[in-house]
């Protein structure tokens, strides 16, 4: 049992759970990324202050944070041990070898950690160190207009042609770590399975359409 986290298995379990939390924390960050598309940016810069001063929220930045790179550290160490156990490679490749999604699974990820990096910067960085956003006042109390800050970042069709290429990658990273994740929890049933793969499927597509929507709805309509 003490071992457990220090071998390929426990790796694994790690990257998966870290990779869950994740996957629970989009739905959330959709959420409140979409009250940007509404005609008044007040529930917006609202819901990002909430989430940016509540202390709660704040021990689960933290907490996001550190499962982010717990998903990434071990999610290149497994690939790496993989890479080890078979340097010439498979003569004769099977679907759980091969598959398309699983295959490129390190490269999505690379992606996604460049462009989450250009991310903090573009908005985490801005409002919460540089503090060069303009403010807005509700009913007495102040707040960073931060939904302003979104919609001049969408507005340059380049970033998000970048945002969307990410997205597309999300969704291919999503796709096939969704369902990996609940078999190395040992979630592999004849029944379950199909339909674990089957919200897997919709979950990916909802959130990359959602994701994808906000900058084209912006540039088109803001």
């Amino acid at each position: 049992m003490s071992n457990i986290f220090s071998s390929s298995v426990g790796k694994k379990l790690i990257m998966s759970l870290a990779g869950l939390f994740l996957i629970i924390y989009l739905i959330i960050h959709l959420a409140i990324n979409l009250l940007v598309l509404k005609e008044s940016p007040e529930a917006f810069n609202i819901a990002a202050h909430f989430m940016g001063t509540n202390p709660l929220i704040r021990v689960m930045e933290i907490v996001l944070f550190g499962g982010f790179l717990l998903h990434m550290i071990y999610g290149v160490i497994v690939t790496l041990q993989n890479w080890m156990a078979r340097p010439i490679g498979y003569k004769i490749s099977n679907n759980s070898q091969t598959s398309f999604f699983s295959k490129y699974m390190l490269h999505t990820a690379v992606v996604l950690t460049i462009f989450l990096v250009l991310h903090l910067f573009d908005f985490y960085v801005k409002v919460k160190i540089i503090g060069n956003v303009e403010e807005v006042i509700y009913n007495g109390n102040t707040y960073h207009n931060t939904a302003a800050l979104v919609i001049a970042r969408f507005k340059i069709w380049w970033v998000d042609l970048v945002y969307i290429i990410a997205l597309l990658g999300l969704g291919f990273h999503l796709h096939h770590g969704f369902q990996s994740a609940f078999q190395t929890l040992g979630i592999n049933h004849p029944v379950y399975t199909p339909v674990i793969k089957g919200f897997g499927l919709i979950y990916t597509i909802l959130i990359t359409i959602g994701f994808i929507s906000i900058p084209v709805l912006v540039y088109l309509l803001k």
